[in-house]
């Protein structure tokens, strides 16, 4: 059978009793501790529905703008399509070929001009 002495000498049980001792100390007494915490509670909702008001209201505004930020990529999207497009056809080896446009690469063979014939 356990010690009835055994739970007080357990720390916790210790630490909620303190605890349970504390809480029954800071009840409200009387009038003035009850207006304390309604106006508690009172300051606690206002500020949750200020919070959930807030909430919706930065939700909505971002809803509102997600055409307009949509619009703004799709347009900076076809600007850096166009640069590259722009950068493949004017790149290195494009210019090379403006200014040595007698030379083409490739494999070429020569032949014999005998056996055309």
């Amino acid at each position: 059978m356990p010690d009835p002495n055994h739970n007080q000498r357990n720390a916790a049980w210790q630490a909620a009793h303190q605890w349970r001792a504390r809480a029954a100390q800071t009840r409200p007494d009387g009038l003035m501790g009850t207006i304390k915490l309604f106006f508690t509670w009172l300051a606690f909702g206002v500020l949750m529905i200020v919070g959930v008001v807030l909430g919706l209201l930065f939700l909505l505004v971002g809803w509102a703008m997600m055409p307009f930020v949509r619009h703004k990529m799709k347009k900076r999207m076809e600007a850096m399509r166009a640069n590259q497009a722009q950068d493949v056809g004017g790149g290195h080896a494009h210019q090379q070929s403006r200014h040595r446009q007698d030379v083409l690469e490739g494999h070429y063979e020569v032949k014999d001009k005998d056996r055309r014939g």
